[in-house]
Protein backbone atom coordinates (compact mmCIF):
# COMPACT_ATOMS: atom_id res chain seq x y z
CA UNK A 1 0.00 0.00 0.00
CA UNK A 2 1.22 3.66 -0.76
CA UNK A 3 1.04 4.84 2.60
CA UNK A 4 4.78 4.95 2.89
CA UNK A 5 4.98 6.91 -0.58
CA UNK A 6 2.53 9.12 0.77
CA UNK A 7 4.42 10.00 4.45
CA UNK A 8 7.47 10.62 2.58
CA UNK A 9 5.34 13.16 0.60
CA UNK A 10 3.80 14.66 3.78
CA UNK A 11 7.43 15.02 4.98
CA UNK A 12 8.59 16.65 1.84
CA UNK A 13 5.96 19.14 1.98
CA UNK A 14 6.46 19.39 5.98
CA UNK A 15 10.08 20.20 5.08
CA UNK A 16 9.68 22.85 2.55
CA UNK A 17 7.02 24.85 4.83
CA UNK A 18 9.35 25.03 7.07
CA UNK A 19 12.18 26.42 5.24
CA UNK A 20 9.28 28.74 3.54
CA UNK A 21 8.39 29.51 6.78
CA UNK A 22 11.87 30.37 7.94
CA UNK A 23 12.63 33.16 4.82
CA UNK A 24 9.44 34.81 5.72
CA UNK A 25 10.41 35.19 9.40
CA UNK A 26 13.78 36.72 8.56
CA UNK A 27 12.52 38.92 5.77
CA UNK A 28 13.48 41.97 7.92
CA UNK A 29 16.76 40.49 9.39
CA UNK A 30 19.99 42.21 7.88
CA UNK A 31 21.97 40.41 5.95
CA UNK A 32 19.96 37.32 5.77
CA UNK A 33 19.69 35.00 2.09
CA UNK A 34 16.82 33.38 1.45
CA UNK A 35 17.05 29.33 1.53
CA UNK A 36 15.81 26.96 -0.45
CA UNK A 37 14.47 22.92 -0.24
CA UNK A 38 15.83 20.36 -2.99
CA UNK A 39 14.20 17.27 -3.21
CA UNK A 40 14.76 13.90 -4.68
CA UNK A 41 12.81 10.83 -5.47
CA UNK A 42 13.27 7.77 -3.90
CA UNK A 43 13.63 4.04 -5.92
CA UNK A 44 14.52 0.49 -4.54
CA UNK A 45 17.92 -0.16 -6.03
CA UNK A 46 20.05 -2.80 -6.28
CA UNK A 47 23.72 -2.75 -6.92
CA UNK A 48 22.72 -3.69 -10.71
CA UNK A 49 20.12 -1.18 -10.73
CA UNK A 50 16.63 -0.60 -10.60
CA UNK A 51 14.22 -2.87 -12.41
CA UNK A 52 12.68 -0.73 -15.86
CA UNK A 53 9.09 -1.34 -14.29
CA UNK A 54 10.48 -0.38 -10.58
CA UNK A 55 8.08 2.16 -8.83
CA UNK A 56 9.32 5.00 -6.80
CA UNK A 57 8.82 5.23 -3.18
CA UNK A 58 8.13 8.44 -2.68
CA UNK A 59 10.17 11.47 -2.19
CA UNK A 60 13.55 12.74 0.27
CA UNK A 61 15.09 16.01 1.08
CA UNK A 62 17.73 15.90 -0.70
CA UNK A 63 19.11 19.34 0.47
CA UNK A 64 18.59 23.08 1.64
CA UNK A 65 20.85 25.64 -0.37
CA UNK A 66 20.88 29.33 0.30
CA UNK A 67 20.72 31.93 -2.13
CA UNK A 68 23.49 34.24 -2.13
CA UNK A 69 22.15 36.99 -4.20
CA UNK A 70 22.59 40.74 -3.55
CA UNK A 71 20.06 42.51 -0.68
CA UNK A 72 18.55 45.52 -1.22
CA UNK A 73 20.92 48.55 0.19
CA UNK A 74 18.95 50.73 2.49
CA UNK A 75 21.19 54.12 4.68
CA UNK A 76 21.14 54.89 8.33
CA UNK A 77 22.27 57.53 10.10
CA UNK A 78 25.37 55.31 11.70
CA UNK A 79 28.53 55.63 10.06
CA UNK A 80 29.63 52.01 11.35
CA UNK A 81 26.91 50.55 9.35
CA UNK A 82 28.07 49.37 6.20
CA UNK A 83 26.78 47.26 3.54
CA UNK A 84 28.93 44.77 0.83
CA UNK A 85 27.89 45.93 -2.61
CA UNK A 86 29.21 42.58 -4.60
CA UNK A 87 30.50 39.76 -3.44
CA UNK A 88 32.29 38.52 0.30
CA UNK A 89 31.75 38.23 3.48
CA UNK A 90 32.51 40.75 6.99
CA UNK A 91 35.39 38.76 8.53
CA UNK A 92 34.10 38.53 12.17
CA UNK A 93 35.98 37.02 15.55
CA UNK A 94 33.44 35.08 17.64
CA UNK A 95 36.17 34.57 21.04
CA UNK A 96 38.77 33.56 18.96
CA UNK A 97 36.59 31.56 16.02
CA UNK A 98 36.67 33.29 12.67
CA UNK A 99 32.77 34.17 11.63
CA UNK A 100 31.70 35.35 8.47
CA UNK A 101 28.63 37.44 7.73
CA UNK A 102 27.01 40.13 5.48
CA UNK A 103 25.60 41.84 8.24
CA UNK A 104 26.98 45.34 8.62
CA UNK A 105 25.06 46.51 12.09
CA UNK A 106 28.54 47.21 14.35
CA UNK A 107 29.10 49.57 16.66
CA UNK A 108 31.79 50.25 19.41
CA UNK A 109 32.08 48.68 22.42
CA UNK A 110 33.47 49.66 25.81
CA UNK A 111 36.86 48.53 25.07
CA UNK A 112 36.74 50.55 21.53
CA UNK A 113 36.55 47.57 19.18
CA UNK A 114 34.05 47.66 16.37
CA UNK A 115 31.70 44.67 17.24
CA UNK A 116 28.09 43.42 15.74
CA UNK A 117 24.83 42.81 18.16
CA UNK A 118 26.40 39.46 19.43
CA UNK A 119 30.02 40.77 20.26
CA UNK A 120 31.74 39.47 17.33
CA UNK A 121 34.58 41.63 16.50
CA UNK A 122 35.20 42.96 13.04
CA UNK A 123 38.43 42.16 11.54
CA UNK A 124 40.64 43.71 8.87
CA UNK A 125 43.89 45.11 8.08
CA UNK A 126 45.46 47.12 11.43
CA UNK A 127 47.21 50.43 11.05
CA UNK A 128 50.66 51.65 12.50
CA UNK A 129 50.92 54.58 15.48
CA UNK A 130 51.74 56.66 11.80
CA UNK A 131 48.72 55.90 9.97
CA UNK A 132 49.86 53.56 7.70
CA UNK A 133 48.00 50.26 7.00
CA UNK A 134 50.08 47.09 7.24
CA UNK A 135 49.14 43.29 5.79
CA UNK A 136 48.18 42.73 9.11
CA UNK A 137 44.78 40.84 9.99
CA UNK A 138 43.39 41.83 13.56
CA UNK A 139 40.53 42.77 15.53
CA UNK A 140 39.83 46.31 14.37
CA UNK A 141 39.39 48.87 17.11
CA UNK A 142 38.93 52.60 17.12
CA UNK A 143 41.77 54.41 19.23
CA UNK A 144 40.30 57.29 20.80
CA UNK A 145 43.59 58.56 22.39
CA UNK A 146 44.16 62.30 21.53
CA UNK A 147 46.85 62.62 18.60
CA UNK A 148 50.07 63.92 19.08
CA UNK A 149 51.31 67.50 18.60
CA UNK A 150 53.29 68.09 15.49
CA UNK A 151 55.71 70.89 15.76
CA UNK A 152 56.02 73.01 12.53
CA UNK A 153 59.21 72.56 10.20
CA UNK A 154 58.10 73.14 6.76
CA UNK A 155 56.56 76.72 5.68
CA UNK A 156 55.11 76.76 1.67
CA UNK A 157 54.56 80.54 0.33
CA UNK A 158 53.56 81.37 -3.00
CA UNK A 159 53.46 85.34 -3.28
CA UNK A 160 53.64 88.10 -6.18
CA UNK A 161 55.35 91.26 -5.15
CA UNK A 162 54.80 94.23 -6.98
CA UNK A 163 57.70 94.92 -9.34
CA UNK A 164 56.77 98.48 -9.54
CA UNK A 165 57.55 98.86 -5.83
CA UNK A 166 60.22 101.22 -4.46
CA UNK A 167 62.88 100.51 -1.36
CA UNK A 168 60.90 101.83 1.93
CA UNK A 169 61.47 104.68 2.94
CA UNK A 170 63.57 103.70 6.16
CA UNK A 171 65.66 101.19 7.54
CA UNK A 172 64.47 98.10 9.00
CA UNK A 173 64.46 98.49 12.74
CA UNK A 174 66.97 95.85 13.87
CA UNK A 175 66.10 92.60 15.64
CA UNK A 176 62.77 92.94 17.52
CA UNK A 177 62.39 91.76 21.40
CA UNK A 178 59.57 90.59 23.01
CA UNK A 179 57.41 93.73 24.52
CA UNK A 180 58.52 95.76 21.68
CA UNK A 181 56.44 97.70 19.45
CA UNK A 182 55.96 96.30 15.95
CA UNK A 183 57.88 97.10 13.04
CA UNK A 184 56.98 100.82 11.50
CA UNK A 185 55.35 100.12 8.13
CA UNK A 186 57.54 102.20 6.46
CA UNK A 187 60.34 99.96 6.59
CA UNK A 188 59.38 97.13 4.81
CA UNK A 189 56.73 96.91 1.42
CA UNK A 190 54.79 93.62 2.12
CA UNK A 191 53.95 91.50 4.78
CA UNK A 192 52.20 88.21 5.87
CA UNK A 193 51.48 86.15 8.74
CA UNK A 194 50.62 82.17 9.53
CA UNK A 195 50.25 80.17 12.56
CA UNK A 196 52.85 77.62 13.33
CA UNK A 197 53.28 75.39 16.16
CA UNK A 198 56.10 74.16 18.48
CA UNK A 199 56.61 70.66 19.49
CA UNK A 200 53.67 71.24 22.78
CA UNK A 201 51.34 72.16 20.45
CA UNK A 202 50.92 75.82 21.08
CA UNK A 203 50.08 78.07 18.19
CA UNK A 204 52.37 81.00 17.42
CA UNK A 205 51.86 83.98 14.78
CA UNK A 206 55.18 83.30 12.16
CA UNK A 207 55.39 86.75 10.22
CA UNK A 208 56.86 87.40 7.12
CA UNK A 209 58.41 90.85 5.95
CA UNK A 210 59.77 91.86 2.47
CA UNK A 211 61.80 94.97 2.09
CA UNK A 212 63.09 96.00 -1.70
CA UNK A 213 66.50 96.48 -1.65
CA UNK A 214 67.48 96.94 -5.16
CA UNK A 215 66.16 95.56 -8.57
CA UNK A 216 64.84 92.17 -8.36
CA UNK A 217 66.15 91.67 -5.00
CA UNK A 218 64.17 91.89 -1.68
CA UNK A 219 65.33 91.03 1.81
CA UNK A 220 62.92 88.97 3.94
CA UNK A 221 62.76 89.72 7.83
CA UNK A 222 60.76 86.74 9.99
CA UNK A 223 59.20 87.82 13.55
CA UNK A 224 57.32 85.30 15.40
CA UNK A 225 54.89 86.33 18.00
CA UNK A 226 56.68 89.84 17.20
CA UNK A 227 60.06 88.58 18.30
CA UNK A 228 63.01 88.13 15.73
CA UNK A 229 63.48 84.68 14.80
CA UNK A 230 66.79 83.80 12.58
CA UNK A 231 68.75 86.29 11.68
CA UNK A 232 68.31 90.05 10.16
CA UNK A 233 67.41 89.30 6.91
CA UNK A 234 66.58 85.90 7.10
CA UNK A 235 67.44 85.59 3.81
CA UNK A 236 67.57 87.61 0.17
CA UNK A 237 65.35 86.55 -2.80
CA UNK A 238 66.43 87.42 -6.04
CA UNK A 239 64.48 87.55 -8.83
CA UNK A 240 65.46 86.94 -12.71
CA UNK A 241 64.42 89.60 -15.56
CA UNK A 242 61.08 87.60 -16.64
CA UNK A 243 59.80 87.72 -12.93
CA UNK A 244 60.33 84.06 -11.71
CA UNK A 245 62.30 84.04 -8.96
CA UNK A 246 66.02 82.08 -8.58
CA UNK A 247 65.57 79.26 -6.83
CA UNK A 248 68.66 79.22 -5.41
CA UNK A 249 67.74 82.23 -2.99
CA UNK A 250 64.08 81.02 -2.61
CA UNK A 251 64.99 78.79 0.40
CA UNK A 252 65.08 81.13 4.02
CA UNK A 253 66.51 79.00 6.65
CA UNK A 254 65.28 80.08 10.03
CA UNK A 255 67.17 78.62 13.16
CA UNK A 256 66.72 77.85 16.80
CA UNK A 257 63.58 79.41 17.37
CA UNK A 258 62.97 79.24 20.84
CA UNK A 259 58.82 79.45 21.67
CA UNK A 260 58.04 82.13 24.17
CA UNK A 261 54.83 81.90 26.29
CA UNK A 262 52.44 84.66 26.87
CA UNK A 263 55.18 85.97 29.25
CA UNK A 264 57.61 86.60 27.01
CA UNK A 265 59.69 83.42 28.82
CA UNK A 266 60.82 80.43 26.71
CA UNK A 267 57.10 77.88 26.96
CA UNK A 268 59.48 75.02 27.60
CA UNK A 269 59.15 73.25 24.17
CA UNK A 270 62.20 72.41 22.03
CA UNK A 271 64.36 74.98 19.84
CA UNK A 272 63.43 74.34 16.70
CA UNK A 273 64.50 74.87 13.04
CA UNK A 274 61.54 76.51 10.19
CA UNK A 275 62.48 76.36 6.63
CA UNK A 276 60.37 78.35 4.57
CA UNK A 277 60.03 77.67 0.51
CA UNK A 278 59.39 80.44 -1.55
CA UNK A 279 59.63 78.13 -5.26
CA UNK A 280 56.66 79.91 -6.55
CA UNK A 281 57.03 83.40 -5.41
CA UNK A 282 57.32 85.96 -8.41
CA UNK A 283 58.02 89.37 -9.04
CA UNK A 284 55.30 90.91 -11.50
CA UNK A 285 53.80 94.47 -12.24
CA UNK A 286 50.73 93.63 -10.69
CA UNK A 287 49.90 94.04 -6.90
CA UNK A 288 50.93 91.93 -4.18
CA UNK A 289 49.32 88.67 -3.30
CA UNK A 290 49.42 86.08 -1.53
CA UNK A 291 48.63 82.90 -3.35
CA UNK A 292 49.20 80.25 -1.22
CA UNK A 293 49.95 79.64 2.26
CA UNK A 294 50.33 76.58 3.77
CA UNK A 295 52.77 74.88 7.11
CA UNK A 296 52.61 71.09 8.03
CA UNK A 297 52.31 71.37 11.82
CA UNK A 298 49.34 70.89 14.23
CA UNK A 299 48.23 71.08 18.00
CA UNK A 300 46.79 68.42 19.36
CA UNK A 301 43.44 66.69 18.46
CA UNK A 302 40.98 64.58 19.73
CA UNK A 303 38.97 62.40 17.41
CA UNK A 304 35.19 63.85 16.18
CA UNK A 305 34.55 61.25 13.86
CA UNK A 306 35.17 58.53 11.61
CA UNK A 307 34.53 57.66 7.67
CA UNK A 308 35.03 54.58 5.55
CA UNK A 309 35.55 55.03 2.10
CA UNK A 310 34.75 52.08 -0.52
CA UNK A 311 38.17 50.14 -0.34
CA UNK A 312 36.98 50.01 3.43
CA UNK A 313 39.66 52.21 5.18
CA UNK A 314 38.71 53.93 7.66
CA UNK A 315 39.58 57.33 8.57
CA UNK A 316 39.95 58.79 11.80
CA UNK A 317 38.84 62.90 11.76
CA UNK A 318 40.32 65.32 14.70
CA UNK A 319 39.45 68.26 16.16
CA UNK A 320 42.74 69.70 15.09
CA UNK A 321 41.38 69.33 10.97
CA UNK A 322 44.14 65.96 10.83
CA UNK A 323 43.07 62.29 9.40
CA UNK A 324 44.14 59.43 9.23
CA UNK A 325 43.75 55.73 8.94
CA UNK A 326 42.90 53.27 11.81
CA UNK A 327 42.64 50.18 9.94
CA UNK A 328 41.14 48.53 6.97
CA UNK A 329 37.85 46.51 6.58
CA UNK A 330 38.89 43.04 5.37
CA UNK A 331 36.51 40.76 3.05
CA UNK A 332 36.56 37.24 2.55
CA UNK A 333 35.14 35.22 -0.64
CA UNK A 334 34.79 31.73 -0.90
CA UNK A 335 34.85 29.36 -4.54
CA UNK A 336 31.45 27.83 -3.37
CA UNK A 337 29.69 29.89 -0.99
CA UNK A 338 26.48 27.74 -0.71
CA UNK A 339 28.86 25.09 0.97
CA UNK A 340 29.39 27.54 4.22
CA UNK A 341 27.93 26.06 6.91
CA UNK A 342 25.48 28.32 8.78
CA UNK A 343 25.99 29.13 12.75
CA UNK A 344 23.02 31.29 13.32
CA UNK A 345 22.89 35.11 14.10
CA UNK A 346 23.23 35.41 10.31
CA UNK A 347 26.75 34.30 10.08
CA UNK A 348 28.37 31.29 8.37
CA UNK A 349 31.60 28.70 9.13
CA UNK A 350 34.08 27.76 6.66
CA UNK A 351 33.27 23.99 5.38
CA UNK A 352 35.28 21.70 3.31
CA UNK A 353 32.64 22.25 0.85
CA UNK A 354 33.50 25.71 0.85
CA UNK A 355 36.45 25.62 0.21
CA UNK A 356 39.26 28.29 2.30
CA UNK A 357 38.50 32.54 2.89
CA UNK A 358 40.17 34.50 -0.32
CA UNK A 359 40.85 36.97 2.27
CA UNK A 360 41.26 40.66 0.70
CA UNK A 361 40.48 43.89 0.65
CA UNK A 362 37.35 45.13 -0.33
CA UNK A 363 37.44 46.43 -4.43
CA UNK A 364 39.93 43.83 -5.15
CA UNK A 365 39.92 40.78 -7.11
CA UNK A 366 36.60 39.69 -7.33
CA UNK A 367 35.08 41.51 -3.91
CA UNK A 368 32.50 43.82 -3.54
CA UNK A 369 32.98 47.33 -1.84
CA UNK A 370 31.74 48.54 0.96
CA UNK A 371 29.03 51.29 1.69
CA UNK A 372 29.48 52.95 5.18
CA UNK A 373 25.95 54.60 6.17
CA UNK A 374 24.08 51.60 4.96
CA UNK A 375 23.26 47.89 5.74
CA UNK A 376 22.14 45.33 3.18
CA UNK A 377 18.58 44.06 3.74
CA UNK A 378 17.40 40.38 3.35
CA UNK A 379 16.76 39.28 0.03
CA UNK A 380 13.89 37.46 0.66
CA UNK A 381 11.06 38.07 -1.99
CA UNK A 382 7.97 37.96 0.32
CA UNK A 383 5.62 37.69 -2.84
CA UNK A 384 7.49 34.10 -4.18
CA UNK A 385 7.60 33.09 -0.97
CA UNK A 386 3.84 33.18 -0.30
CA UNK A 387 2.80 32.12 -4.08
CA UNK A 388 6.10 28.84 -2.67
CA UNK A 389 3.52 28.40 0.61
CA UNK A 390 0.60 27.91 -1.01
CA UNK A 391 2.32 25.12 -3.63
CA UNK A 392 3.90 23.67 -0.71
CA UNK A 393 0.18 23.69 1.39
CA UNK A 394 -1.14 22.22 -1.63
CA UNK A 395 1.34 19.26 -2.28
CA UNK A 396 0.52 18.59 1.66
CA UNK A 397 -2.93 18.24 0.97
CA UNK A 398 -2.29 15.90 -1.85
CA UNK A 399 -0.21 13.93 0.29
CA UNK A 400 -2.42 13.56 2.69
CA UNK A 401 -5.34 12.62 0.32
CA UNK A 402 -2.94 10.04 -0.98
CA UNK A 403 -2.89 8.50 2.58
CA UNK A 404 -7.05 8.84 2.48
CA UNK A 405 -7.63 7.27 -0.60
CA UNK A 406 -5.14 4.39 0.38
CA UNK A 407 -6.50 3.87 3.87
CA UNK A 408 -10.02 3.61 1.52
CA UNK A 409 -8.75 0.89 -0.33
CA UNK A 410 -7.46 -0.82 2.79
CA UNK A 411 -10.68 -0.66 4.29
CA UNK A 412 -12.39 -2.45 0.88
CA UNK A 413 -10.07 -5.07 1.39
CA UNK A 414 -10.74 -5.72 4.88
CA UNK A 415 -14.81 -6.14 4.01
CA UNK A 416 -14.00 -8.82 1.37
CA UNK A 417 -15.64 -12.21 2.41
Amino acid sequence: MPFKTAVSGLQAASADLKVIGNNVANVSTTGFKSSRAQFADVYAASVLGSSSTAIGSGVRLADVTQEFTQGTISFTNNLLDMAINGQGFFRLSDAGSTVYSRAGNFHVDKDGFIVNSTQQRLTGYLADNNGAVTGQLGDLRIDASNIDPQATARVDAALNLDANSVAPALPWGGPFAYGDPPPDPDSYNFATSLSVFDSLGNSHELSLFFAKTGANAWDVHTLADGVTVGASPAGTLQFNDDGTIDTGTSQIDITGWQPLGLDGQPNGAAVQDLTARLTNTTQFGSEFGVNALAQDGFTTGRLAGIDVDASGLMFGRYTNGQSKPLGQVALANFANPQGLQPTGDTAWGESFASGPPLVGAPGSASLGVVQSGALEESNVELTAELVNMILAQRNFQANAQTVSTADAVTQTILQLR
